[in-house]
């Protein structure tokens, strides 16, 4: 393989040039400055290993772009978590606006996907990512003139959601086109990698913004980080066709998709622990707010610092698939990621000592971030291209459509049972479902 020969040529240039060390450095100083000339080449390889599908000019375009907007979104999403609970000081709010944000991948998600069918990839996302923009310089605006109130949260929520709606199946897809067949779960893990990066970067550094210059800032932020995934998408070749010619009706086209699903047995039983895992696991980050504020005592900076330990354990479990890159095992991984994170939930919603807790979400984070992950390489490693873009449409519906409705059931319930009960509930059956998938349904 040309790296194997780039390393072994790298390892020989530096082999002579120790050799050229004069006679009196012979002995112990010679052996120490030779020691680190093996490493460097098993380095190179294991790097390379890990990053391959970046060397796709167009996956590495379109990686760093997202890398870069994701962060800006994720620094949005605290910030705004933060802002409603400052005006409320309502877990029920808290839930609203998370269900508001939510509610139209669920309701068009689907239709979502039959759009990324038909229509040219590329296209569909740089429409949704000016929208994007749009609505983070309302949120802006609103804030840093002082008018804003719960209600136009909500609404903007909202709006973000019908861009999450065609944006998630648009992009989940366009991933097959930027990397040959056999890079295809590296990319995914990789770019699950920049979604958890950003998951951990974006909300450390909004904690920090929101408690010295208040929310608006953050959001002024997100707006501009759209202009990088933009220049990305710009620079692609890929996904400037439709993937498939409108030769039927949309139902039939809907149904297509819907039936492959549930025919497929691996696909059907990991879409059904998705869906339940999608109602229940999301509820501490949620409700994470108020853990931060009336459990730790903390602000904008602790509610960071929470979000952002789960995000380097999400980031984490992003790299070891990414490093993995095959679809082997995968239906188990998901299996003990569902059992882990309902076992984390629980003895989240008892602890009361911060040191404990953010080792806590790390695993927390990491053990549904595999989950996720490898559903989504489970699927994408079986569906053929023409139906990608209405499975990857129903997977966005069931794991980001279907949560709304977990967190405004969140919410409501925290409201009468208290953050904790609501928590130890949710974890009680993801752990029961990651049990069952585990026994019957994992070959």
């Amino acid at each position: 393989m040309p790296i194997l020969r780039l390393a072994g040529l790298f390892h020989s240039i530096l082999v002579k040039i120790s050799a050229d060390t004069p006679a009196r450095q012979a002995g112990k100083r010679e052996r120490q400055y030779n020691r680190p000339l093996i490493l460097h080449p098993l380095a190179a390889l294991m790097l390379s290993h890990l990053f391959r599908s970046l060397r796709h000019r167009q996956f590495r375009v379109f990686y760093f772009g997202q890398m870069i907007s994701v962060t800006g979104t994720w620094m949005q999403n605290m910030a705004q978590a933060w802002l409603v609970y400052r005006l409320s000081q309502s877990t029920l709010m808290l839930g609203m606006v998370a269900f508001a944000g939510l509610l139209p991948v669920l309701l068009f998600g689907l239709a979502g996907g039959m759009l990324a069918d038909r229509i040219p990839r590329r296209s569909l996302l740089i429409a949704v990512q000016l929208v994007a923009i749009t609505q983070a310089l309302l949120m802006a605006l609103l804030v840093l003139g002082g008018w804003v109130e719960t209600w136009h949260v909500v609404v903007l929520a909202f709006v973000l959601g019908l861009v999450h709606a065609v944006e998630m199946p648009s992009r989940h897809s366009l991933l097959a086109e930027l990397v040959p067949a056999q890079d295809l779960a590296n990319a995914i893990a990789l770019n699950s990698s920049t979604f958890n990066l950003a998951r951990f970067a974006g909300p450390a550094i909004a904690g920090g913004v929101v408690a010295a210059y208040g929310e608006g800032p953050v959001f002024l932020v997100n707006a501009f980080s759209f202009l990088a995934v933009l220049w990305g998408l710009l620079g692609l070749t890929a996904g400037r066709s439709a993937a498939s010619e409108a030769t039927q009706s949309q139902w039939r086209r809907l149904r297509e998709g819907l039936s492959y699903a549930w025919g497929e047995r691996p696909i059907r039983a990991a879409l059904i622990l998705l869906t339940v895992c999608s109602l229940t696991a999301p509820t501490y980050t949620v409700l994470m707010p108020v853990f931060a504020h009336q459990v730790f005592d903390g602000d904008a900076r602790l509610l960071g610092l929470l979000l952002g330990s789960a995000g380097i354990g999400a980031l984490l479990a992003a790299i070891r698939l990414a490093w993995l890159g095959g679809s082997q095992h995968l239906s188990r991984n998901v299996a003990m990621a569902a059992v882990t994170a309902g076992i984390g939930m629980l003895l989240f919603a008892n602890m009361t000592a911060l040191p404990l807790v953010l080792p806590l979400l790390v695993v927390l984070g990491f053990s549904i971030t595999t989950m996720a992950a490898s559903i989504n390489t489970l699927i994408q490693m079986q569906v053929p291209n023409q139906l990608r873009g209405r499975i990857m449409a129903l997977f966005s519906v069931l794991f980001i459509g279907i949560t709304s409705i977990g967190n405004l059931a969140a919410g409501y319930a925290a409201a009468h049972l208290g953050v904790a009960t609501t928590v130890m509930a949710a974890g009680m059956v993801c752990l029961v479902t990651g049990m069952v998938y585990r026994l019957t349904l994992v070959k």
